[in-house]
């Protein structure tokens, strides 16, 4: 049996909506037996970055509305996935999907994930750990497929969308193309 998977990645802003105040993104994963973590670093005018005051870090719907880093994440060759969300205010959510954007519910979790952030003057640090227990369709894969993204609001409200790979046309992080990260169970 072999030890955690890790993996450092960037994310790319989307070509037709790129934003202003942020300069890079930058997400490190890693993948044990019992949990996934990711740690987003946002690097930028985070005075220009609007961010949500901190929360009862509790499930909430439509955080991507706002400043919010997301993973989607399918497990071995699943046309499902599992899509999280998490503010930098600590609030989160969590959805199953039978398939592309089809059969949208709330994801059972056997805990919440785990959150922190960490400000600094022109860098912003999230991590999520997400406890797999519970969401057996992860937690028994061999391998993991995660799409990565984020949503940036910017002072004047525009929003920026930043993704490992962006499909064709307007940013869709649920897109089959943007899976594409790949890590082994350990």
């Amino acid at each position: 049996m072999g030890g955690p998977q890790e993996q450092r990645t960037a994310l790319l802003a989307h070509p037709d909506v790129p934003g202003e105040a942020v300069w890079h993104i930058a997400v490190d994963v890693r993948l044990s037996a019992a949990d996934l973590t990711c740690r987003y670093t946002l690097f930028g005018e985070l005075a220009r970055v609007r961010l949500p005051g901190a929360r009862t870090g509790r499930r909430a719907d439509g955080l991507w509305q706002h400043t919010c880093f997301e993973a989607f994440v399918s497990g071995d060759d699943d046309p499902g996935y599992f899509e999280f969300n998490f503010s930098p205010g600590l609030d989160w959510a969590a959805y199953r999907f039978s398939g592309y954007r089809d059969g949208m519910a709330p994801a059972n979790l056997a805990q919440a994930p785990g959150l922190s952030v960490h400000r600094a003057a022109e860098r912003l640090e999230l991590s999520a750990t997400v406890h797999l227990s519970g969401l057996a369709p992860l937690a028994r894969a061999r391998r993991l497929r995660l799409a990565l993204a984020t949503v940036v609001e910017e002072d004047s409200g525009r929003l920026s969308y930043w993704a490992l790979r962006h499909a064709p046309g307007n940013p869709d992080f649920h897109h089959p193309d943007s899976f594409t990260l790949e890590l082994s169970a350990p």
